[in-house]
């Protein structure tokens, strides 16, 4: 039941750092057809699940050169595309991939990092046909 009361505080509502509608960094949606991916270039690609193929999550392989570069990578294969996700907590989004229920992925500030458990820091696509 809603209060008809209005909210005289003066602090804002109380994110929770767990809840994936609160983080900007993905979406979910269980009927998703596809995923939007903004890159950090700014460009929005929406690739459909139907050309998912499969999808790696490993260490970053920068971190052996880059102490401070982001400790996750996971490379998400498409039939036209592969996306390149770098950031921390990445295991929510293998996991709403596996189930088709990732709506958006897009990169956030770094800064982030203390706010959410999963924060995606850089994403990058690389077209894989060359009449795409």
């Amino acid at each position: 039941m809603k209060s008809s009361q209005p909210n005289t505080s003066d602090n804002p509502p109380a994110m929770s750092a767990s809840s994936p509608r609160d983080n900007p960094c993905l979406g979910h949606d269980a009927n998703a057809a596809a995923v939007a991916v903004l890159t950090d270039d700014g460009i929005c690609y929406l690739l459909p699940y139907a050309q998912f193929l499969y999808a790696k999550r490993t260490a970053n392989p920068a971190l052996d050169k880059e102490p401070e570069a982001p400790p996750e990578q996971m490379s998400i294969h498409f039939g036209c595309a592969e996306v390149i996700v770098l950031g921390s907590g990445l295991k929510r989004l293998e996991r709403w991939l596996q189930g088709y229920e990732l709506s958006f992925v897009m990169s956030a500030d770094s800064r982030l990092a203390a706010v959410y458990d999963t924060l995606i820091t850089t994403v990058t696509l690389t077209l894989t046909k060359e009449n795409v």
